[in-house]
C-alpha cells in the first residue's frame, strides 16, 4: 500500500497501529522472540504498561503527556523502529558481534522512555506545559529511568539505558557520549537512528512539524524575536518558517547523524524488511513532497 494511502496512526509497513501501546508491545515482543529464541521478553509487557500509564496520567507522581509532537504515538513509533533495527543488526552479524537479547531488551526500555523527560510531575507549578523542558528533556528522561527501572525489576539496565538515551539528544555530540563499550555505542546509534527515522517517516511529518513541533519550540523559548537557538542554530519566526527549514534539517539529519555519527545504522531496517528500507523510502517521499510544496510546484502531498 502506498505512502499516500497510509493512515496517520499506522507505521511505515501499514501493519501496526503506533497509537496503541498493546499493538506495538505485541509486535516488538514478536520480533525479538523470533530473533532470540528462548529469552524471556515478558518485561516488555510491564514496560509498555507503565509507559502507557505515564503518558496517560495514571503513573504516580506524574501528569499526563501534554505535548502533541513528542507524544505517545511518536514514542511507540520509535520503539517499533528500534525493535526492527535490532533484528536487522543481529541478523547481519555473527555471534561475536551480535548485541544479544539482554542489550536488545535494554534498547527497548530506553526507546519507550527516551522522551519521559517531557512529562511533568504533579507537583510541578513552575511550568504549564512539558515543552518547557525541551532543552533538558534528555537528562530528565535519564533520571526518570534511573528511578523507574529498579521499581520494574530492571535495576541492571539503569546504566546502559541512562547512557544511550543521550544518543536521542543534541546536548552531547554522539562521539563524546560516555558508554561502557563498543557494543553499547552501537546500541546507542540504533536508538538515535530509530528516533530520527520514525519521526521523519511519519506520514504526517510536515504537518506535525508546522503545527505541533513549532508549538513545543515556542513554549521552550526557541521562537520569536527573543528566542534562543535550537540545535540547528535557528530561531524560528513562525510555523511556516519552521516548515521552510525542515528540508535542510532532514538533509543534515541524514548526512551528519544517520550516515556519519550513527554509521548508517538505518540500513538494518532493510535487512529486517527483507530488502526494502521502508523508513528511508518514506523519508524520501516526505522530503520530495515538502520540497514540491515549498517551491510552489504543488505536486507534493500538502500538510492538512
Amino acid at each position: 500500500m502506498g505512502q499516500a494511502q497510509r493512515a496517520g496512526h499506522m507505521d511505515v509497513s501499514n501493519t501496526v497501529d503506533v497509537s496503541d501501546p498493546v499493538a506495538v508491545a505485541d509486535s516488538v515482543r514478536g520480533i525479538l522472540e523470533n530473533r532470540y529464541e528462548g529469552f524471556d521478553f515478558s518485561p516488555i509487557e510491564v514496560l509498555a504498561r507503565d509507559f502507557s500509564r505515564l503518558y496517560r496520567g495514571s503513573f504516580p507522581g506524574f501528569r499526563a503527556c501534554d505535548i502533541k509532537y513528542h507524544d505517545i504515538q511518536h514514542v511507540l513509533d520509535v520503539t517499533l523502529a528500534m525493535a526492527r533495527l535490532l533484528d536487522g543488526h543481529d541478523r547481519s552479524h555473527d555471534r561475536a558481534q551480535c548485541l544479544g537479547p539482554e542489550l536488545a531488551l535494554a534498547g527497548i526500555a530506553a526507546a519507550l522512555f527516551h522522551d519521559s523527560g517531557y512529562i511533568r510531575r504533579t507537583r510541578d507549578s513552575r511550568h504549564q506545559n512539558g515543552a518547557a523542558y525541551t532543552r533538558v528533556h534528555v537528562g530528565r528522561g535519564a533520571r526518570f529511568m534511573a528511578d523507574y527501572l529498579p521499581q520494574a525489576g530492571l535495576r541492571h539496565m539503569v546504566g546502559v539505558c541512562t547512557r544511550i538515551v543521550y544518543f536521542t539528544g543534541y546536548t552531547v555530540a554522539p562521539g563524546n557520549i560516555e558508554v561502557a563499550d563498543s557494543r553499547e555505542r552501537r546500541l546507542g546509534s540504533l536508538l538515535g537512528t530509530a528516533d530520527l527515522i520514525a519521526q521523519m517517516a511519519d506520514i504526517d511529518y510536515a504537518r506535525k512539524c508546522r503545527d505541533h513541533l513549532y508549538e513545543e519550540f515556542e513554549v521552550g523559548g526557541m521562537t520569536g524575536k527573543f528566542g534562543r537557538q535550537d540545535h540547528t542554530g535557528i530561531v524560528y519566526r513562525s510555523p511556516e518558517h519552521l516548515l521552510e527549514t525542515t528540508p535542510d534539517f532532514m538533509r543534515k539529519a541524514i548526512d551528519e547523524r544517520l550516515n556519519d555519527h550513527f554509521d548508517r545504522a538505518h540500513r538494518y531496517a532493510a535487512v529486517h524488511f527483507g530488502g526494502s528500507n521502508l523508513y528511508m523510502d518514506a523519508i524520501q517521499t516526505n522530503f520530495d513532497d515538502l520540497e514540491a510544496i515549498l517551491s510552489g510546484g504543488g505536486s507534493g502531498r500538502a500538510p492538512a
